[in-house]
């Protein structure tokens, strides 16, 4: 891995001919697209990224042609092919759901008229509904549930820039979106139309005072849309922001946990 990075960078830093650089480029586009390399990582409890694969994907767009691609009645025209062979890796699409080459699915996961974009990873048994998307680089823990019209948020640049992470055992609620890098941690329950941005106020407020999060959903909580105050020139205006309204509870298993979780706090998903 680590010649196939020196390669990548030296075609970046552009020391490679055009052949010399695609060719380290498709190479770590294939790696991603096998679920040899990831583009972020947990190490020790932290993610990492590795930039390096972020260089590839972008040096596979620039220099990969453009091609036909006939699907049956479809046709598309693009410079990356779909992902094939997703029988024998007990991946389920169901059409006209949509993964790209260079995004790796664990057995178990199923696609339903969704997308996922080059350089994501999805974990095992993992449901991407229908009209979800899973943006480039994001990565997706195992067991999670994005439902339906969820827009997870791809980030390709700048290339040292974190991905969207949603980890193990999280449930995303229809039409909920998360982006620019925010890390939803595990089993964590984001009710519908939440939208999480890296500016967005996180607010824990299940206690006296109340606590502020930013690009970062604690573990097993439960987060709904909310509004706080803001005082303008123009008078006083609700602007979005999210609330932290309670946990899943440690006393039930994951699936148990988030019904008991929607009836509690009244969810809707």
């Amino acid at each position: 891995m680590e010649g196939l990075e020196q390669q990548v960078r030296s075609a970046w830093a552009g020391e490679l001919s055009k052949e010399e650089s695609f060719a380290a480029a498709a190479a770590a586009v294939d790696g991603l697209d096998c679920g040899k390399f990831r583009v972020a990582e947990p190490v020790d409890g932290q993610w990492v990224v590795h930039e390096w694969l972020k260089l590839a994907i972008l040096l596979y767009f620039r220099h990969a042609p453009m091609e036909a691609i006939e699907l049956g009645p479809f046709q598309y025209h693009d410079k990356v092919p779909l992902k094939t062979n997703l029988e024998q890796q007990g991946v389920r699409v169901v059409p006209p759901g949509t993964v790209r080459y260079g995004a790796f699915l664990e057995r178990g996961c199923v696609v339903m008229p969704g997308y996922v974009n080059i350089g994501a990873w999805v974990g095992e048994n993992t449901m991407v509904d229908t009209w979800a998307t899973v943006g480039s680089c994001a990565q997706i823990g195992r067991g999670v549930h994005l439902s339906g019209g969820v827009g997870i948020g791809g980030v390709l640049e700048p290339p040292s820039a974190q991905p969207v992470i949603i980890e193990d055992g999280a449930f995303i609620g229809s039409r909920a979106i998360v982006v620019e890098g925010v890390v939803v941690e595990e089993e964590a329950v984001i009710a519908a139309n939440v939208v999480l941005t890296s500016s967005t106020p996180i607010i824990d407020v299940t206690q006296d005072t109340e606590v502020v999060h930013k690009g970062r959903v604690p573990a097993r909580s439960v987060v709904v849309p909310g509004t706080r105050t803001r005082d303008y020139p123009a008078g006083s205006y609700g602007v979005a922001c999210a609330l932290i309204i309670g946990q899943r509870k440690a006393s039930t298993d994951r699936k148990t946990s988030l019904n008991d979780v929607l009836r509690e706090f009244s969810l809707s998903v």
